[in-house]
């Protein structure tokens, strides 16, 4: 057993059946076992590859179900709750025969760590929010237009502006994979902290990222609301909140709160970024994470 989990960890893309679908996952570095789960949903692993982590975890960059080599459920686009990812993810991680690990979320993956940490809190040794938020609906879209506002304020007279506002607009009313990428590809300036100043650099990554279109409904088509403010201060599990400060989607307030909710937390805010500090805020954002992973290893 022992060798075949060694095997299922070796660097590299593996697939496992779990729950009977497949699961794909890639693992890279080495060090204590950290399984990485990227945001949309739907929005392709690479998008949250940590390189910086890599010199000192083993990341394991989950490809939610539904999302790339991962297996579609018959429901596809709909079902893809928080608890149908969460008994994928314990899934891999008996299939993977680890009792306890490490599990960094980002954005919505964020929102499907909290689940995971707050229904099987035996299962990790460390919970890592980067970019999540406690609740979504009305109250965090009005914040997130709120924070659109100072985006706009701040990148007034730039000719790319409106071309971004009009992707942020048009994700919404996506309902395939093709047009919710183009949206997610047109709106990644509003992402950033200071995309256009820095353009040259983050090109690469802006034209890597691909999305499956995947709604925000369960199998039955109803919404797969989100409220974790009555349960979090129950969570007793270390754990670090990791914001930008410049995020629109999943801002400071967010992270405040989940900061206060959560005991003993640790809050660490990325001064130049927004909602994509691993790539704008590399080693900031790895010695947080590093830091946090020592202190709860100790």
């Amino acid at each position: 057993m022992q060798n075949e989990t060694a095997g299922l960890l070796s660097p590299g893309a593996h697939e496992v059946v779990v729950d009977g679908l497949d699961q794909r996952y890639h693992v890279h570095g080495s060090g204590p076992v950290c399984l990485a789960l990227p945001g949309g949903p739907g929005v392709v692993w690479q998008s949250l590859r940590a390189p910086a982590l890599e010199e000192s975890l083993t990341m394991v960059y989950v490809e939610p179900l539904g999302t790339g080599g991962s297996q579609r459920l018959p429901s596809h686009p709909h079902g893809y709750t928080r608890e149908r990812h969460t008994r994928a993810l314990i899934g891999l991680l008996d299939r993977l025969s680890l009792p306890r690990v490490f599990l960094l979320g980002h954005s919505y993956g964020g929102f499907v760590a909290q689940y995971a940490a707050l229904h099987h809190p035996d299962r990790l040794r460390g919970l890592v929010l980067y970019e999540s938020a406690p609740v979504t609906g009305p109250e965090h879209m009005a914040e997130a237009a709120a924070r659109v506002e100072e985006f706009v304020h701040r990148n007034e007279g730039r000719e790319e502006l409106p071309v971004a506002l009009a992707a942020l607009q048009g994700v919404g009313a996506a309902t395939d994979d093709e047009t919710v990428t183009a949206a997610l590809r047109g709106l990644v300036p509003i992402y950033f902290a200071r995309y256009w100043d820095r353009e040259e650099e983050f090109r690469g990554f802006r034209e890597m990222l691909t999305c499956t279109y995947i709604s925000s409904l369960d199998e039955n088509g109803e919404p797969d609301t989100i409220d974790d403010r009555a349960t979090l201060p129950g969570l007793d599990l270390p754990t670090l909140v990791v914001v930008g400060r410049h995020d629109v989607i999943c801002g400071p307030r967010w992270a405040q709160e989940l900061h206060t909710l959560i005991p003993g937390s640790h809050l660490v805010v990325l001064e130049d970024s927004g909602h994509l500090g691993h790539v704008e805020e590399p080693e900031a954002f790895a010695d947080a994470v590093r830091a946090f992973v020592a202190s709860a290893s100790a």
